[in-house]
């Protein structure tokens, strides 16, 4: 057909589908209304393809064709492991569902336009349905992946799985890579949807079974800088290394004061310090946080990148810091017995624990003593019998502790009575050798210490945020938003299975109903997942301009004020607060503000979505190399997942894996969605969530970072 047809044709259909009579059809319908003869409708479907693409139609999931109500959004496509994808429209409203064969080959990250033709929000649990119809611009050219190479060519497998796509490489441009090489691909050809993207290979980073390869393909693939601009290091080298108390008397002198740090024992970039003492009417508490905006300027080189990176990100065994190194673990870090530059937050606490009032100042400190997680746990369980020991060793701060280890309790149980969720469930704590080889894996639990320093960090942030929300000044808040009714139903199935019901609504609970479910199944066999399982019912947190409230903490007001050294929402919050306690936000600077920090908000969570995903691929991969070396190893775990393929088994060393219902050779399972449990035909056994099983590790696919468990015993 030539162009002058196509015009045609497609002002036929437009002319034929905007009639009042109308009905939404199909292909095949068209083609025989309008007596299309076989050879000719290859041509009528290319015809209404491009009448989908410039969405001047849209198609529903039946196929059938619509012109009506054309509603076209642009944003940020997000693909899944799977062929369906997301669209997050621009302008903030909730995101659009689009189905396998309707991205047009759009890849995750890239920004497109997509016509929303359906809502099916009540049978099937998308909010709203779309069709990508043009790609406005790709996310990247380079991706990161796995060759495999074949006699004349070879392909790449995306290291991200929501990439969509295999990449085709011709054997010209494969740059004498092997299979099992993690490449750098640089995209030729994107493809359509239907045609597989093309590339060619610029760089070969590793091999797969290379344990120092993972850390660099992760970085790679996750777009996670390795390292710092030439502007940015340069800038950095003026920052001094020693303070110079004298050029700063302007600021509340607190030196005099006692106060330590407690962090992680390889922890080096120190941005929070604690004070504390008894009051005639209660206790004061200190939150010292670094002062890093006196070093990093608004519009700098320095502000820029930090800004760009948003977080800091933390893989297994290395910190890509949001800061160069010499200002995080330097001067910014609150080291002991250095004078430092902070801003605090001063609470003033009743005898119950109640904040009855606070100061915020730009302040000097200098940390007595730097101490441990383990260290004060430690010193917190020394009891009676070592208390004159520890108050030789520790002196005052040993009563300080004391202290603190009970005003904690208070404000944990003033958090707790409003409803606010306490998710206690250990992490993992990946050990390698110095080539990179994971040699041990094991929970990393929360202790006394870890605890108490999370309830005085949540005090500050919830009392800064409530204070500059009344003040009505532009800010960054710290939200999280109520779970979905879907969300809420489907978790309240899922734990009838360990005899717990969900009370009240179910549409939308209050926060103490989640907070009471946890509580009852403190100290249970199941409770690890049952915090899981609530987790995963609930939204993601994110930060926002508009102050709508924490749903996890129970509290109106909530932001990150607490770590400016490796998240840039608290560098910007106080660059804010110095202003306006300087008196320097006048109407010009809020007007400012209130221009850039949306973008600042929106791009901050992007970034920190994108740091927990790399760390947990990371992980992932390490878990893998992990059991590859305990092929054949028998241990006991708990059934973490049940699906129509299989059931997943946590170990106690937190390595999951899947028992697949084609490995379960006793009898045909099939998968009872409405219990959440696989049921067997023959023998009716039942595998449910929580139940114990005995597994054996007998497959490892680094490539897809799965590991395969056998069943030994129930």
């Amino acid at each position: 057909m030539t162009e002058k047809d196509i015009k045609k044709r497609k002002e036929q259909l437009l002319k034929f589908m905007k009639e009042p009579g109308y009905v939404p059809m199909r292909k095949r319908d068209i083609a025989a209304l309008f007596r299309v003869p076989a050879e000719a409708r290859e041509e009528l479907a290319y015809v209404l393809e491009l009448l989908l693409q410039d969405g001047s139609i849209t198609m529903d999931t039946r196929g059938r064709y619509h012109i009506e109500d054309v509603l076209v959004l642009q944003g940020e496509y997000r693909g899944t492991s799977r062929e369906f994808g997301f669209l997050s429209p621009e302008d903030g409203s909730p995101d659009i569902y689009i189905e396998a064969g309707s991205t047009l080959g759009a890849l995750n990250g890239d920004t497109v336009q997509a016509v929303v033709f359906e809502d099916t929000s009540k049978k099937a649990g998308k909010s709203r349905v779309g069709r990508v119809v043009k790609i406005i611009k790709r996310a990247n050219d380079t991706v990161i992946g796995t060759f495999f190479r074949k006699k004349e060519y070879g392909f790449v497998v995306a290291e991200d799985k929501r990439f969509g796509s295999d990449i085709f490489i011709d054997g010209k441009y494969t740059k004498g890579a092997v299979s099992g090489h993690k490449v750098a691909v640089q995209i030729t050809d994107f493809g359509d949807g239907r045609q597989n993207p093309m590339g060619k290979i610029t760089e070969i980073l590793g091999h797969i079974n290379d344990p120092e390869s993972d850390v660099v393909t992760i970085l790679r693939a996750f777009g996670i800088p390795e390292t710092f601009p030439v502007e940015v290091l340069e800038e950095t080298e003026l920052v001094p290394d020693k303070l110079i108390a004298k050029e700063y008397t302007g600021r509340l002198d607190l030196r005099d004061e006692v106060m330590i740090t407690i962090d992680g024992e390889d922890a080096k970039d120190l941005d929070d310090a604690v004070s504390l003492k008894k009051t005639e009417s209660g206790y004061l508490l200190g939150v010292h946080i670094a002062d890093v905006t006196e070093y990093v300027r608004e519009g700098s080189a320095l502000d820029n990148e930090a800004k760009k990176r948003g977080t800091s990100v933390y893989l297994v065994n290395r910190v890509v810091p949001m800061l160069p190194h010499r200002l995080s673990n330097g001067i910014c870090s609150l080291n002991a017995g250095e004078d430092r530059l902070a801003l605090s937050c001063l609470m003033e606490l009743s005898e119950d624990g109640t904040i009855t009032g606070h100061r915020i100042a730009e302040s000097m400190i200098c940390v007595n003593r730097r101490t441990s997680y383990t260290e004060v746990a430690a010193v917190l369980a020394g009891g009676e019998e070592k208390h004159l020991e520890l108050e030789a060793e520790y002196g005052d701060i040993y009563s300080m502790l004391l202290l603190m280890e009970k005003v904690s309790g208070l404000l944990r149980e003033k958090r707790r009575a409003r409803g606010a969720i306490d998710f206690d469930f250990p992490e993992s704590k990946i050990i390698l050798d110095e080539s990179g080889k994971p040699i041990e894996i094991k929970p990393y639990e929360r202790n006394t210490a870890t605890r108490m320093i999370e309830d005085f960090m949540l005090a500050a942030n919830e009392t800064v945020a409530e204070d500059f929300f009344w003040q009505e000044i532009p800010f960054v808040y710290r939200i999280h938003e109520s779970p979905d009714e879907d969300k809420v139903k489907q978790l309240g199935i899922l734990i009838q299975n360990f005899g717990y019901h969900l009370r009240g609504s179910k549409s939308t609970p209050h926060p103490k109903v989640l907070q009471g479910l946890l509580e009852k199944s403190d100290g249970s066999p199941e409770e690890a997942l049952i915090a899981r399982l609530t987790l995963r019912s609930m939204k993601q947190a994110k930060y926002s301009t508009d102050c709508e409230g924490h749903f996890g903490l129970a509290t109106k007001y909530y932001c990150h004020f607490t770590s400016p050294i490796r998240r840039y929402p608290d560098l910007q919050i106080h660059r804010i607060i110095k202003e306006n306690l300087r008196g320097g936000l006048g109407e010009q600077r809020r007007a400012y503000y209130c221009n850039i920090l949306p973008e600042v908000a929106q791009h901050s969570s992007k970034t920190e979505r994108t740091a927990e995903e790399a760390e947990r691929e990371l992980e992932k991969m390490k878990k893998c190399e992990y059991a590859e070396e305990r092929i054949g190893t028998v241990a006991e775990g708990i059934i973490s997942g049940v699906t129509n393929y299989g059931m997943y088994v946590e170990l106690p060393d937190t390595v999951e894996g899947m028992i697949r219902l084609s490995d379960l050779t006793e009898d045909y399972y099939s998968f009872d969605a409405e219990n959440y449990c696989l049921v067997g035909e023959r023998t009716h056994k039942v595998f449910r969530l929580g139940q114990k099983v005995t597994v054996r590790i007998s497959r490892v696919d680094k490539l897809l970072k799965t590991i395969d468990f056998l069943l030994v015993s129930r």
